[in-house]
């Protein structure tokens, strides 16, 4: 008995053994817009820019000299998008994401400027693609719905609850993301953690679109579980905590899951080592669901989410900064690159809740203006630099 009784404690350390938190639960009236950014930092911003004030103003010039806000650009849907891993093949996945991107990047330029053909644009994009698009196909299509569903539903928010002038399909808009995205991202993924991570961030997104508090409420049950598993606290124990259906089992499963790291300190994720263009993507979809939270009326920043957040900005943005890189970590190299993602921690954890951000803040102000990773992320200091709405 003694022995069993023994062996079930060292299977339940080397699990990390990790119980999702009772369910977070939806708010009883969803705010709007209300995705990763609500009409107060809308508004903020918007007063930033008219006053010329940086870097604010050049953040939003940045913006409008992109491709995303070209008036004459030309909507590319398919009913199909299919994309292999590293989107290969591609047919219709760089249209996808883009065409999201601009979406929003037109959205945010009407919000300014108040110039009715940015909204009409974002209209067309939308539109375009709620009129034709079926169904996301091949090995990279949960990762591919979760980029472009964390973008659609930004755009969509603004134009829907902000923009005056109508818009007569947005009941169509919201069966696209209703049967073709949350399908494909609400169950998650047992890949790479950032895959289901943004894969949630979509959920959440568009759960709020449509005001879906069952949806809600799972993507962020599930959300909680990954960022636990993502980012390594020295609280954490020995080991990583884990998803219990990866059955992470053994601590060699668990050291090969995170890139044959077998050393573990605060702030380290679980693709440090595979590279930071992951890791930030990872990174990214933690602060989006973070700030949608907020917005929502319930803080996930003073939680372990807000904590494993800011220890994993800190710990990258070291390196990002050119901290040597000791030998026990990644073999003594590492990839950097960690991208534009961290304008919306930065600004939570740091200018609201007053935590010292030494290293990101370092990296935060020398990447100014942040821009887009032609993915899923775009213009955060426009929208979140140093803004206390």
């Amino acid at each position: 008995m003694r022995r069993a009784a023994l062996l079930a404690g060292v299977a339940s350390l080397l699990m990390g053994a990790f119980t999702a938190p009772a369910a977070h639960s939806a708010p009883t009236a969803f705010a709007h817009p209300g995705v990763t950014v609500s009409r107060s930092q809308l508004d903020f911003a918007r007063a930033r820019v008219l006053d010329g004030a940086q870097p604010w103003k050049g953040a939003f010039d940045q913006l409008l000299a992109s491709k995303y806000a070209d008036l004459n650009r030309t909507p590319a849907p398919r009913a199909i998008v299919e994309c292999g891993s590293y989107s290969n093949p591609n047919y219709g996945c760089t249209d996808e994401r883009e065409d999201a991107l601009a979406a929003y990047t037109d959205a945010l330029a009407w919000y300014v400027t108040r110039d009715d053909r940015y909204a009409k644009k974002a209209i067309q994009l939308m539109d375009a693609w709620s009129a034709v698009i079926q169904d996301h196909t091949n090995s990279n299509a949960p990762l591919q719905t979760g980029w472009a569903g964390s973008t659609w539903p930004r755009a969509a928010e603004i134009i829907k609850y902000a923009y005056p002038g109508g818009w007569p399909n947005a009941g169509r808009f919201a069966t696209m993301l209703r049967n073709v995205y949350l399908p494909e991202v609400i169950n998650g993924s047992n890949s790479n953690g950032n895959w289901e991570l943004s894969m949630t961030e979509a959920a959440i997104g568009i759960s709020v679109f449509l005001e879906d508090r069952t949806s809600y409420d799972k993507a962020m049950a599930t959300f909680r579980t990954r960022t636990a598993a993502y980012v390594y606290l020295a609280s954490d124990g020995d080991l990583p905590k884990t998803v219990p259906s990866q059955h992470l089992d053994t601590r060699d499963k668990i050291v090969k899951y995170w890139q044959g790291q077998s050393t573990f300190v605060t702030g380290l994720t679980q693709e440090t080592c595979r590279d930071f263009v992951h890791t930030g993507y990872g990174i990214s979809a933690i602060s989006h669901v973070a700030e949608t939270s907020r917005i929502q009326g319930q803080d996930l920043y003073g939680t372990d989410v807000g904590e494993r957040l800011r220890q994993a900005l800190g710990f990258q943005s070291r390196y990002e900064l050119g901290t040597a890189v000791p030998s026990w970590l990644c073999g003594g190299s590492l990839k950097l690159g960690l991208g534009p993602v961290t304008e919306v921690g930065y600004n939570a954890l740091h200018n609201r809740l007053g935590v010292a951000m030494t290293n990101t803040q370092a990296l935060t102000e020398r990447n100014r203006p942040a821009g887009s990773n032609n993915l899923f992320v775009a213009w955060e200091t426009l929208t979140h630099g140093d803004n206390p709405a």
